[in-house]
């Protein structure tokens, strides 16, 4: 059907057509909030590179957990800042049943016990060198990391984390978790697994963010080209075959075309994180008044669940529930 029996602009004539026919909608249910915890206790610290964004002491993080709650974002992704004293090459507090995370995770489980709790597993916040695993020499040894890797994802389920996250793209990792926790009867504790981690340029103020930089070196021989695309359909089909539960792409923006085909090729839920660097330059933009920051925010969003995401880990989590009210 032609013009002028058809015209695309009788659908967009007002907000209320708008939405009524808008294809993709984006909603609290969609989202999941990242936050950062520290140790001590009633102090929270402005990250400067995250406008807005802060890491909390375990008292006030869990009322944080509690406001995302309240308000309709119903999980959250925990990451843990370690001080200098704690880190080491052998993951000891990663593993540690009384450590920040695991204490975090058992505090934030009794105060809102329905909220989702994931958390992050991977050994940079514990890493004297700042790397995702073991290091041998100048290597990042892939088998002796996923035994530490399986350990804390059990620590962190006995904690009463809901889904462990392995964040660290070291090969096997997936089954040798899921294996630790069936073998320990945690039966019902989920996998969420970063299957297409990118060695990216947009984690910058993440790492300011847990003081996580590698001390030498990068992150390219673990962590996925950005040039590859069919890549990363292997990793999550292999992650899924290992029995994770949701695989995620990371970042996101950058990444669209690989969320849709990730989506395409697997049969479990896809998320996406939005990542630190994205949000940092929306709101440096915004600052300089060079780019209308609400709309801006709500069209990435939307963006990122077009592409084929079925959940979205991202830092826009507080705004999006300011402009939603």
């Amino acid at each position: 059907m032609s013009f002028p029996l058809s015209r695309g602009r009788r659908l967009r004539k007002s907000e209320s057509i708008r939405r009524m026919v808008a294809e993709t909608k984006v909603t609290a249910d969609d989202l999941i909030a990242p936050l950062f915890v520290m140790e001590g206790k009633n102090k929270k610290e402005q990250i400067p590179s995250l406008p807005g964004y802060h890491c909390f002491t375990p008292d006030l993080l869990v009322k944080e957990a509690n406001f995302f709650y309240r308000n309709g974002i119903k999980c959250i992704l925990l990451f843990a800042k370690i001080p200098g004293n704690k880190k080491d090459n052998a993951g000891k507090e990663a593993v540690n049943p009384k450590g920040l995370m695991q204490t975090t995770v058992k505090a934030i489980k009794n105060a809102v016990p329905e909220l989702c709790v994931m958390t992050d597993v991977a050994l940079d916040p514990y890493s004297e060198f700042g790397h995702d695993g073991i290091v041998k020499g100048k290597e990042i040894d892939n088998d002796s990391t996923i035994k530490v890797l399986a350990e804390m994802s059990v620590s962190h389920a006995q904690a009463g984390a809901d889904f462990v996250a392995p964040s660290d793209m070291m090969d096997g990792r997936v089954l040798k978790i899921r294996e630790a926790l069936e073998q320990s009867n945690f039966h019902h504790t989920g996998i969420m697994s970063y299957s297409a981690k990118y060695a990216s340029g947009f984690y910058g103020p993440f790492r300011d963010a847990l003081d996580s930089a590698p001390a030498f070196g990068d992150k390219k021989t673990y962590q996925m080209d950005f040039a590859n695309a069919r890549e990363a359909i292997r990793e999550a089909q292999a992650d899924v075959e290992e029995g994770a539960d949701i695989v995620m792409v990371k970042p996101a923006l950058p990444y669209l075309d690989v969320i849709a085909k990730v989506k395409e090729a697997v049969n479990v839920p896809v998320a996406a994180y939005s990542v630190s660097g994205e949000y940092a330059m929306v709101k440096a933009a915004a600052k300089n008044g060079w780019m209308d920051e609400d709309k801006a925010i709500i069209e990435i969003l939307t963006g990122i669940k077009r592409a084929g995401a079925d959940l979205i880990a991202t830092y826009f989590a507080y705004d999006f529930l300011r402009l939603k009210k």
